[in-house]
């Protein structure tokens, strides 16, 4: 069975860091194009960070940039966001998904429609 697995969500206070992990079971993420998304409250999904499935592309949406540090460890078959700086307005469930697609093995793009699996999400709150 093919799982994807996120953890290290959390309360963090606003200026402080998390690291998040999508760990993969049931399947190699070698050549898997992995993506970043949350969704708040009552808002749409929006992607977040990604990376191409031969990792030599990343990507971040505006709202990460200089923040968030997307990596892999193919080694531990699991992909990192590193989130720094965080603020009140990164509250919210974040998920990892992934695709394997030819197309998507040197770029990445954040349209959750392209991914194929999907973890259950983490929380991620921050707050004083």
């Amino acid at each position: 069975q093919l799982q994807l697995v996120e953890s290290g969500g959390g309360l963090v206070q606003p200026g402080g860091s998390l690291r998040l992990s999508c760990a993969a079971s049931g399947f190699t993420l070698d050549n898997y194009a992995i993506g970043w998304f949350r969704q708040a409250p009552g808002k749409e999904r929006e992607g977040v960070s990604c990376i191409s499935g031969s990792t030599t592309t990343t990507y971040y949406a505006d709202s990460a940039k200089g923040r968030f540090t997307i990596s892999r460890d193919n080694a531990k078959n699991t992909v990192y966001l590193q989130m720094n700086s965080l603020k009140r307005e990164d509250t919210a469930v974040y998920y990892c998904a992934a695709v394997q697609s030819p197309l998507l093995l040197n770029i990445c793009v954040l349209y959750p429609k392209e991914y194929e699996y999907w973890g259950q999400g983490t929380q991620v709150t921050v707050s004083s």
